[in-house]
């Protein structure tokens, strides 16, 4: 079970239809009702790489948000990796 108490941050790699559908405004949106910070940006290779970064249990429950995708977003994989922790940041941002 994830610990309310303990911030973290994962790098995440999310493949499959998932650029040209909102992906990253869902993501935003989702992730600033939740209260997690960080970013997300599309790639060339039509991947989307985000970091997300809060309490280990909403970073979970986002996590679990964006594998679900919606009616037009379909993730077909969505890796991630931890990193360090970036102390001070506020906000979720999506990078261009």
């Amino acid at each position: 079970m994830a610990d309310a108490n303990k911030i973290v941050r994962y790098f995440g790699k999310a493949t499959g239809h998932v650029q040209g559908v909102g992906f990253r405004m869902y993501i935003q949106q989702h992730a600033q009702e939740i209260g997690v910070t960080g970013w997300v940006r599309n790639m060339e290779d039509g991947s989307v790489n985000m970091e997300l970064q809060g309490p280990e249990d909403k970073v979970e429950q986002l996590m679990d948000i964006i594998e679900a995708g919606n009616y037009f977003i379909k993730v077909e994989a969505f890796q991630t990796e931890v990193r360090t922790v970036v102390d001070g940041e506020i906000g979720f941002k999506i990078k261009y």
